[in-house]
């Protein structure tokens, strides 16, 4: 097994989306795009906005995760409009951190980590155009950073086949309703939280641990 492999699959290794970016000189990650110098933005979509918000929640130096939908052309959409997948709209979350504890491009890796990037408008027994794997990006930086994990990714073929997450400039993120916010931590014990979204938790709690709010 080569070296690219055997980063991916330990899980007590360093992580793999360092060695890549610090080859590329960009291990700070991109530069600010909202508030201040202390807070970036990244937006990821990666199926149900209930598993990436548990995720990212867990890690140190995220400051706040929002669910919501990007994407589409329907203004101001509701759920109920968003899960007919007909609006355009993906779940999504927008996350503020802090680079000085958590990178772009760690956040990047979490993201892969934790969702299949390589199913077509789906995630489990997810499906539609809502629940699709694509990264938003907020300017050149996150693009290139972005565009050339998948492509590493694919050329070590990692997964086994093809990732078919899309890479798109990010358009206006509308906020979720206020009861899917924090959604996994006030319903822990629901079939789908306790089936579906725990497993995620419990591997980021496991291959990210260094990486977890103390």
């Amino acid at each position: 097994m080569d070296i690219f492999m055997s980063l991916m699959k330990s899980l007590f290794t360093l992580p793999l989306i360092a060695l890549f970016f610090s080859c590329q000189g960009q291990s700070r990650g991109p530069k600010p795009t909202t508030m201040d110098q202390n807070t970036q933005t990244a937006i990821f979509a990666g199926g149900c906005f209930w598993c990436t918000e548990a995720v990212f929640l867990e890690i140190d130096g995220v400051k706040k995760v929002e669910p919501g939908y990007i994407g589409g052309t329907t203004v101001n959409p509701t759920y109920k409009e968003v899960t007919t997948g007909t609006t355009g709209h993906a779940e999504a979350i927008m996350i503020n951190f802090d680079p000085s504890k958590v990178t772009y491009g760690e956040l990047l890796e979490i993201f892969f980590a934790t969702h299949d990037p390589t199913t077509l408008n789906r995630q489990g027994n997810d499906v539609g155009t809502q629940y699709r794997s694509e990264v938003f990006y907020l300017n050149e930086d996150q693009k290139k950073l972005a565009t050339d994990y998948i492509a590493l990714l694919d050329k070590e073929n990692t997964y086994g086949k093809k990732v078919v997450t899309k890479v798109s400039a990010a358009t206006k993120f509308y906020p979720a309703e206020d009861y899917h916010h924090n959604y996994y931590a006030q319903n822990k014990l629901q079939p789908y939280c306790f089936y579906v979204i725990t497993p995620k938790v419990e591997k980021v709690r496991t291959k990210y641990r260094e990486k977890l709010k103390k």
